[in-house]
This record gives C-alpha cells, sequence and structure tokens, in this order.
C-alpha cells in the first residue's frame, strides 16, 4: 500500500508511540507498506514537528525531533511533482499533501483531517482515510 500521512499524522506518531500513527511508521519501517514524500511535505514534517508544543508533549529533546523527522524522511520513497491542480481543497496548505499522493501514485492520504480534504482525493483514485483505518488495511494485507 503506497501512502501519504499529512503532517498530523506524523506529528501524532512522534507524540504518541503507541498509537495508530506511529504503527503506520512502524509498518513502514518493516516494509509493509510505502510512505510517499514530497520535498515541500518533508520541509512541513520538519518545521511543525519542531515546534516547542510537539517537543514538549512528545517528551523528544530538539535532538531526537531532528533523528524522528530524518527517519521518518529516509524511510519515505521520494515524490516528483510533475502537476498541479491547484486550487482543489479549502486549505491552500494542505495542497502539497494532496499533490504528493496525487503525482506519487498513492493508494491512500492518510489524515486527521477528513473535512478539509472533503472529496477531493477520490476524485484522483486516492482514498482519504484515518490513521486508524490506515493501519486496519495496511494489518489485513499481511494476513
Amino acid at each position: 500500500m503506497r501512502i501519504v500521512l499529512d503532517t498530523d499524522a506524523v506529528v501524532a506518531g512522534m507524540r504518541s508511540p503507541s498509537g495508530a500513527s506511529a504503527a503506520i511508521l512502524r509498518a513502514a519501517r518493516q516494509g509493509e507498506t510505502t510512505l510517499l514524500l514530497s520535498v515541500a511535505l518533508a520541509l512541513e514534517y520538519e518545521a511543525i514537528c519542531s515546534e516547542a508544543g510537539h517537543q514538549l508533549a512528545s517528551g523528544l529533546s530538539g535532538r531526537e525531533v531532528d533523528v524522528f523527522v530524518n527517519a521518518v524522511i529516509a524511510l519515505a520513497e521520494p515524490v516528483q511533482t510533475h502537476f498541479l491542480w491547484r486550487p482543489q481543497l479549502r486549505d491552500p496548505g494542505d495542497e502539497m499533501v494532496l499533490e504528493a499522493a496525487v503525482n506519487g501514485r498513492a493508494d491512500a492520504l492518510v489524515t486527521f483531517n477528513l473535512r478539509d480534504f472533503g472529496s477531493a482525493p477520490s476524485r484522483f483514485g486516492v482514498d482519504l482515510l484515518l490513521p486508524r483505518e490506515a493501519i486496519g488495511r495496511i494489518r489485513n494485507r499481511e494476513g
């Protein structure tokens, strides 16, 4: 399964090691799913995960946050953005997430922010999933 993680899912994986988002990251590390990532999205992961509130909530030092983000980036298959379909979404900040999914030929875009993505991913053949739904699909493909 090829997936793009919205930044909120990556932050959740950092803040809650026992949650569904962290389980997705472990599945990617074990080769059970493929993370897709554009340069723009990688820069957003780095910026948002490094915010003081997220760092404090995760209990990680600044160096540990850097290691976490670099590990997520290293796990991912790079996606080059060849086509832009803007505007598709209410929040312009989410456009790069959708573009990574479409250009990377993702099976799913994983986010807690379903409302802001609406039906746009489905127009491109990409499923919109909550992290718990995504890890469920990943685990079902294993067995």
